[in-house]
């Protein structure tokens, strides 16, 4: 389980993904603050991380950073306007938590054929476990 560096680090990447076309939707907000929620996160604290972003923690466990990676993806996909600099950043994100990078462009290049591009979880491990072991 995540302590609080860690939940404020996971924040801290989403909104900056987020921030990728420097404004953040509506829909983004709230599925960021939804993340929030589950992580225990109040509003106040999550809203803080936008002009103060928490240090960066690395996840120890391969399952977390798979988890991380998947919500990045969920983020990515909820905007109409998926773009090239956008995939780019969610591979870079994925290479920086250690994921493999076959992995990341397996992932990356399958999620258009799946409903809504949203990758399904057991999917998306067996893909990663493939590349782990």
């Amino acid at each position: 389980m995540y302590n609080r560096l860690e939940k404020l680090s996971l924040l801290s990447e989403m909104i900056a993904f987020a921030q990728t076309d420097s404004n953040i939707k509506a829909i983004e907000y709230n599925f960021l603050l939804s993340i929030a929620k589950q992580l225990d996160i109040s509003e106040e604290d999550f809203n803080y991380l936008f002009e103060n972003p928490a240090t960066h923690v690395h996840l120890k466990s391969h399952s977390e950073r798979i988890v991380q990676f998947h919500r990045l993806i969920l983020l990515m996909n909820i905007g109409d306007d998926k773009s090239a600099k956008q995939l780019q950043k969610i591979h870079n994100f994925g290479l920086r938590m250690g994921l493999g990078h076959e992995a990341i462009n397996r992932v990356l290049d399958l999620m258009e054929s799946f409903p809504d591009n949203i990758v399904p979880p057991d999917f998306l491990i067996d893909i990663f476990k493939v590349q782990y072991n």
